[in-house]
């Protein structure tokens, strides 16, 4: 939508983004048209709060990518300003019911020794979106047809999750135990008498006897103990504000944007927007490779560093903005996006996965995702008046942001890597 916002087309369609002199408040309406997603994405996870446990991992994700494709339809189909808004706040909701609930499916599937690269496999899917968003986006198309494009992906989502099976952490905590049976004998590809299967099978009826309780699922993320669920929520939270906090949405959201602000063309801003993503989502397997051997924290701290270096680095080529210091600034926003790849980019969905409780696994991915969305909406809508306002000066909040995530990581962040989720 930050491509597509700036176009002939879509402002012909919604002169309310025209962002001109005499109307200085359009900056916002256009922070506004893109955050607005977010909005919808923090309810539909928050959703979850109260659905995920109900309907099952899969049945939620059904639930979300229809109502994404309805909202694609209004979307692609809208013709004022209104519609506009209202059905991005709708899709977003699809959207957050979803990926309140994928990290966690992925997570109750995946064997403990190769669940950080399966689930980091969904960092570099993230950036296989944003990368094909880029390229649609340098095309001839008119704005309804890249807006459209989703419907492809959520149709292939809500017809193939059939074909998956049901998680099952999920099917033994509603007493479904034979199946659960079924699908831990099939991830393993070994027969149900096999040690490995009912060792996994045991380990998580075990977990969920001694997790059961009279208490609602919500109370219990307030409570301490044993089982820390407190602290585990709010961890998994914190994870999910700061990942937003880094400035990546500042890179991806306003990548066309930046890059004219650099003295790119607008043909060459998106086509280096475009590389932009492509190098992205080949630094996303650093951390693929990495993530079972350095761990989680160690790559949190890399990452989080370096992002901090690159920004200080851009506030500074920014006060000098000649030219020289505008190609060595678009280089270093390529170098951004590595080191949040490494650090952060599918990091924050691993790490949020693991640390929750089978009990309160649900919720707590809720909240966390709902703390993602909550400071991507606040990232987003901040940074275009942001430069509006203070230019290059918005580079040093952020640089300041990662750099006190530093310690915050070092000192409050468990290694979660090697463990099973029981």
């Amino acid at each position: 939508m930050s491509s597509l916002i700036t176009g002939n087309q879509f402002e012909a369609s919604f002169p309310e983004v025209i962002v001109e002199a005499s109307h200085p408040n359009h900056a916002t309406l256009q922070s506004f048209t893109i955050a607005i997603y977010e909005v919808g994405c923090l309810f539909g996870a928050l959703s979850n709060l109260w659905v995920g446990d109900k309907l099952g991992r899969r049945r939620t994700i059904v639930l979300g990518g229809s109502i994404m494709m309805i909202g694609a339809i209004l979307q692609t189909t809208a013709f004022s300003f209104a519609q506009l808004i209202f059905s991005r706040i709708l899709t977003g909701y699809g959207n957050g019911l979803i990926t309140s609930t994928v990290p966690t499916y992925h997570a109750e599937l995946s064997p403990s020794a190769k669940r950080g690269r399966m689930i980091m496999m969904e960092g570099s899917l993230i950036v296989v979106g944003v990368t094909i968003a880029f390229f649609v986006n340098w095309s001839s198309a008119q704005w309804r047809v890249p807006i459209a494009l989703q419907l492809v992906f959520e149709i292939i989502m809500v017809t193939c999750i059939g074909f998956l099976p049901e998680s099952p952490r999920w099917l033994v905590k509603h007493g479904r135990n034979a199946e659960a049976m079924a699908v831990i004998s099939a991830m393993e590809d070994k027969p149900p008498s096999d040690p490995e299967v009912r060792r996994t099978y045991y380990g998580i009826r075990e977990a969920v006897a001694a997790e059961t309780s009279s208490q609602g699922s919500l109370r219990e993320l307030t409570t301490g103990g044993r089982s820390q669920n407190l602290r585990r929520t709010v961890i998994a939270v914190v994870c999910q504000m700061m990942q937003q906090l880094t400035g990546i949405n500042l890179v991806t959201y306003y990548a066309t944007i930046l890059f004219q602000r650099l003295g790119l063309s607008d043909v060459n801003a998106r086509i280096t927007a475009a590389a932009n993503g492509t190098e992205y989502f080949l630094a996303s397997f650093i951390a693929y490779y990495a993530i079972d051997y350095v761990g989680r924290r160690q790559l949190m701290l890399i990452g989080t560093i370096g992002q901090c270096i690159v920004m200080l680095l851009l506030a500074i080529l920014g006060y000098i903005n000649n030219g020289p210091a505008q190609i060595v600034s678009v280089v270093l926003l390529f170098g951004f996006n590595t080191f949040f790849a490494i650090g952060w980019l599918g990091m924050a969905w691993l790490y949020c996965a693991e640390l929750a409780g089978l009990r309160t696994r649900a919720p707590t991915n809720a909240l966390s995702t709902a703390s993602n969305w909550t400071f991507n909406f606040v990232v987003v809508m901040v940074v275009g008046p942001s430069f509006n306002n203070i230019s290059w000066r918005t580079y040093i909040v952020f640089a300041a942001l990662n750099a006190a995530i530093v310690p915050v990581v070092y000192f409050f962040f468990p290694e979660t890597g090697g463990r099973s989720l029981e």
